[in-house]
Formats: C-alpha cells, structure tokens, sequence
C-alpha cells in the first residue's frame, strides 16, 4: 500500500463507490486551534482531527507530544468514521507534518491502509465546503505495535549500532539555537537529516528515487536499522514517511529531543555532522 496519494489521485477515489474516510489534520505548533479554519473550507467530508488533544498525550515527561492514550485515540478515530476495512487519507494545510504524524499513530495501531494527500490542503484544486460532516460511526480498534517505536534507551543504542536521523531544522542539531525545548544539542551519534529537505517547493515529496538516493547518502544502506527523531515526534513521522515513500522501514523515537532534554542524565552532544 502507498504511503502518499496526490490531489488528482484523491479526486478520483472521493467520486468512487467507496470513497476512504478523510481526515483533516490542519494543526500549526505553538498555535491557535485550526478548526475554524476547517469550519470555513475543507475538502468534501473531511472531518477535523485536533493534533493536541487527540493525536497526542498531555505533555510532560515524555515530552510536548507523547503518543496519546489508546482508548482516547480509538474514540476519536471511531468518531471521525474510521474502521479498518475501509482507507483512510489524512490531509494538512500543506507542511504534511500533522497528517504525518496522524499516519503513524494510524498505521502504528494497526490500520492496514493510510495515505497523507501530498502537498496537503494547498495541492488540492478540487471543491471546498464549509459543511460539517456526520460521520457514521466507525469500528476500528487501535492495536499498537505495528509500526516500530523507540524509547530514550532504544534511540540512544541506535545511534551506535545503527542509524538515528535528527529530523529538525540544522541549527536547532547543532545547538545554535534552541527555541523550544530546555537544552541546545542533539542525541550523540545521531545525523542530521531535516525532513523539510524531503519535499519540493510546493511541498509535495520528492521522487521515491531522489529520496532514496538522500537516504542512502545519509548512510541507510549499511545501517542494520534506522530511527528518526525530531522535536516533539511530530516532524520526525513526517521523515518516517518519507522514508517510506523511499521504501525503507524506520522506527520513531516518539518522545523526541523534548524528553531527551528534559533528563539531566542524558548525554547531549553539539556542533555539525560528523560526516
């Protein structure tokens, strides 16, 4: 099953006998609630997801968004009409990193078939509406485990036995700047690969080819395994996507540098890339 779909794609299965259930994951950090937003036009059907409040757990030691409780993020899937017998697209205002981040957890708890609209709401050229949708209620019920998943002690063993991907902004794996979380740095070992240079200009992924060939220079190819993190686990699925449209497999450290951070106790590395 395909990670992404494109806008033309989605046109097409939305006019289908049975079109997928559509999600609408417009979110932006440290930001007011998109809602409204959606309220105002969304794609046909589509129903709202709040990152914070469904696709995240309240921050706190395991950081600024740790996986959410399972029965509150089946609820919330159930509601918005989703079982597993039925396909699901997930779509965002076009960074792609909250329908990312609800891909993982989806595909991470077992539905068979998720894709994100690639480039998000800013491809699509179809209809929007303002109608709210009622959805039917849906049956699927969430079985973690499928996608592979990291704790602090697991990505700091990867980024020695394998490979961890820093997934942030370079400044921010330096230490140059720190603007969120407690401490500047990045996890020892780990190698800087920002997700935002997976995409085009337009936001949309590059080629499968093009991102395998930067994963493999990044070292995938000889690595026996390999992780991403990010800040606050958000950005860092994003770069699990990507790496899936590239068809490699990659586990996420969900609680990203903002758990790291937080434990005096871990190691904090700074300055460039090694490589």
């Amino acid at each position: 099953m395909k990670a992404i779909i494109s806008a033309a794609g989605l046109a097409t299965e939305l006019t289908g006998p049975t079109p997928p259930v559509l999600l609408d994951v417009r979110w932006q950090l440290g930001g007011p609630n998109l809602r409204p937003e959606y309220e105002k036009a969304h794609i046909p059907g589509a129903v709202f997801v709040d990152l914070d409040a469904e696709l995240a757990g309240p921050a706190g030691a395991r950081g600024r968004h740790p996986l959410p409780d399972t029965e509150v993020f089946g609820a919330a899937m159930r509601a918005a009409g989703v079982s597993a017998d039925r396909d699901v697209v997930v779509y965002d205002g076009g960074l792609g990193w909250a329908a990312a981040r609800a891909w993982w957890l989806l595909r991470f708890t077992g539905h068979p078939s998720v894709r994100v609209l690639d480039g998000g709401l800013a491809a699509w050229d179809g209809p929007l509406t303002s109608e709210v949708p009622e959805p039917v209620q849906g049956t699927f019920a969430p079985a973690p485990g499928a996608l592979p998943l990291l704790d602090a002690d697991g990505a700091a063993a990867l980024a020695r036995t394998g490979l961890l991907l820093d997934a942030r902004a370079p400044e921010r794996y330096r230490g140059d700047v720190e603007p969120i979380d407690p401490v500047a740095g990045h996890i020892p070992g780990a190698v800087s690969a920002p997700t935002t240079e997976n995409v085009a200009e337009s936001g949309r992924f590059l080629p499968a080819a093009e991102l395998a060939d930067r994963f493999r220079a990044l070292g995938t190819s000889g690595a026996p395994e390999v992780g991403v993190y990010c800040g606050s686990g958000v950005s860092g699925a994003h770069e699990v996507l990507a790496l899936a449209v590239a068809g490699i497999p990659a586990a996420l450290y969900a609680g990203s540098w903002s758990e790291w951070s937080q434990d005096g106790n871990r190691p904090v590395a700074t300055g460039p890339d090694p490589q």
